[in-house]
């Protein structure tokens, strides 16, 4: 029976467990054993979604005990992938301090199975509330309720009193129409004794190994000491580096009908770079030496998150008449260039603003939109992580998500404030059951008890005139 709380149930039967995992499985965490200098930062993601922010979190040595997630199926594959963290699904809204601290508690013991309690301390509470209000992309509006989210961050912040915050959004939020919001947030935040950082510049996913241009406001805030800004690269990673080492799915007539398909027999496309440090720590293949999480087991002989869209003949036709870096001039496609960067990945909306699809990018060389596994190379998730099965839901997870290595990237910075030097997670994490990623949205909000009025309501399209 699948259980909202899943921790060590495995993903599948056919995992495949390197002998340096099986040594990982072997070893006793220790971490607790560590000074507070040494030992893992504890942190609580807000607005979680699939788990963007927790990933990049993670990744920089912090144990993310608790997350809030309102929609009932992202909430599921935040679990599944982070088969540790107590899942809340609720409107943040509506919810306080007790409530939080109780799950991080919970949160607490899946890490440490033995060793002492928790002593309470919240090193960080991270969040990317919802964007749509401040958004460039679309119609901005200053007087959407969704605005009102940053100040329900904030709350949190006050009420809770973590060490650090990192608060993520669009550019949108930095304009002078919202400056009243915007200084209102602060105000309560420097009232609550933290000092700010981050909120007079714009960040680029794509300075931080991200093969996106996608341009991000990160504002951290600390009670001790100030934050540095994010460090960035000084080498952009391509399209081409990105999908190198990944199977062809257009190679398999079973992505046309499946999710998942055995990739052994799948051959990777002209854009393959064998070189590519990107790729061999997305595939696995490699550790990255900068990635502190703990060990995923999972089963890198199947490609997921990849079943192919189905196209017309005739646009087909005209996607293949249209060169990498442009506008195909009907569907507004953009062919995504192999040299370059990726446009940023949109999300579309959610059933509650009439869930209309973003526009999806044209792959570079075949004659069809990415896959929902070809956008999280694109966004930084690595092969082990993921989505719901359908494309949908999959898309809009990855699009809604902060690309884990500019998550990462400030996760570093805040743990240098914190004068830390967390150690790289030693025991192996299985992943949840894959039951997860295939239920619908009122199967997931009986899996987690959900309660209707906070759940996103179906809202119906009205009917063309």
């Amino acid at each position: 029976m699948l259980v909202a709380r899943s921790a060590g149930a495995q993903g599948g039967s056919c995992a495949i467990v390197s002998r340096e995992t099986e040594q990982q499985l072997a070893s006793v965490s220790g971490d607790m054993g560590l000074t507070r200098s040494r030992r893992r930062l504890v942190a609580i993601d807000l607005f979680a979604g699939v788990g963007g922010l927790s990933l990049g979190f993670e990744q920089a040595g912090f144990d993310v005990l608790a997350a809030v997630e309102y929609d009932p199926v992202h909430a599921a594959a935040h679990q599944f992938n982070f088969p540790l963290t107590e899942v809340l699904c609720r409107d943040v809204r509506n919810i306080g301090r007790a409530e939080i601290l109780g799950a991080a508690r919970h949160g607490w013991r899946l890490h440490h199975k033995s060793g002492p309690a928790w002593d309470g301390v919240v090193d960080v509470i991270v969040g990317g509330p919802s964007c749509q209000g401040f958004s460039t992309m679309g119609r901005r509006d200053q007087h959407d309720e969704r605005n009102d989210l940053l100040l329900e961050f904030v709350r949190i912040v006050v009420e809770v009193r973590p060490r650090s915050f990192c608060l993520e959004n669009v550019p949108g939020l930095l304009q002078d129409k919202y400056s009243d919001l915007r200084e209102a947030a602060f105000a309560r935040l420097r009232a609550a004794g933290y000092r700010i950082s981050g909120f007079d510049r714009t960040v680029n996913a794509a300075h931080f190994g991200v093969p996106q241009n996608r341009k991000r406001v990160v504002i951290m805030g600390a009670l001790e000491g100030e934050i540095s800004p994010l460090a960035s690269s000084t080498r952009l990673v391509s399209v081409a580096e990105s999908f190198s080492l990944l199977p062809d799915a257009s190679e398999s007539d079973i992505l046309t009908r499946e999710d998942s398909v055995p990739c052994a027999n799948l051959a990777h496309g002209q854009w393959s770079q064998e070189d590519s440090p990107y790729a061999r720590y997305m595939a696995g293949i490699e550790k990255d030496p900068e990635d502190l999480s703990r060990p995923r087991i999972w089963d890198p002989s199947l490609l997921t998150n990849s079943r192919l869209s189905t196209h017309a003949p005739n646009s087909i036709k005209r996607f293949s008449l249209t060169p990498q870096g442009s506008i195909e001039p009907v569907s507004r496609f953009f062919r995504l260039s192999l040299e370059g960067q990726a446009r940023t990945l949109r999300a579309g909306t959610g059933r509650e603003r009439g869930a209309f699809t973003s526009p999806r990018p044209l792959h570079p060389v075949r004659d069809r939109v990415i896959t929902v596994r070809e956008a999280a190379r694109l966004h930084s998730f690595p092969d082990w992580f993921r989505f719901h099965v359908t494309s949908w839901h999959g898309h809009r997870q990855i699009g809604n998500s902060v690309p884990p290595l500019l998550a990462r990237a400030a996760a570093q910075s805040i743990a240098r404030s914190l004068e830390s030097t967390p150690s790289r997670g030693k025991s192996s994490v299985h992943l949840g059951d894959e039951k997860l990623l295939h239920l619908s949205m009122a199967e997931a909000a009986l899996l987690f008890g959900a309660r209707s009025e906070e759940i996103p309501a179906q809202r119906t399209r009205k009917a063309a005139a």
